[in-house]
């Protein structure tokens, strides 16, 4: 039992770099989609960071503009938010525009770092 506790403290205090390195592993090996595995680490942080009651706990994941590789960031918003491609393409060029809202902290900066590696802008509130 102590192993499993360990190891649920690795994944509470993993940084986003480290979250995202883990979304391709369990992508590329197990066949898990990357967003599953952000929602299933931040589940894990949101229950720890309950301690401190001023910080703020949900957050909303906006996509300012979407970059220079407009295609990759409709494909990524597509695959984070789980709509449809013509959706997916709505919510990128009508920004400034909400991708996710009240997610928990890992979650919004592991879809922040994901979205701007894919080129977009993008701002938590």
């Amino acid at each position: 039992m102590a192993d499993l506790k360990d190891f649920a403290e690795q994944l509470v205090n993993l940084t986003v770099k480290e979250v995202n390195e883990l979304a391709d592993i369990l992508k590329e090996e197990y066949g898990i989609e990357p967003a599953a595995a952000a929602v299933a680490v931040a589940a894990g942080g949101g229950a720890a960071g309950g301690d401190a009651a001023d910080e703020q706990t949900e957050f909303d994941v906006i996509l300012k503009a979407p970059g220079g590789a407009k295609l990759a960031v409709v494909k990524l918003v597509k695959e984070l938010t789980g709509a449809g491609l013509k959706d997916a393409k709505e919510l990128v060029d009508n920004a400034p525009s909400p991708i996710k809202e009240g997610i928990a902290k890992d979650e919004a900066e592991a879809l922040k770092a994901q979205l701007e590696e894919a080129g977009a802008e993008v701002e938590l509130k």
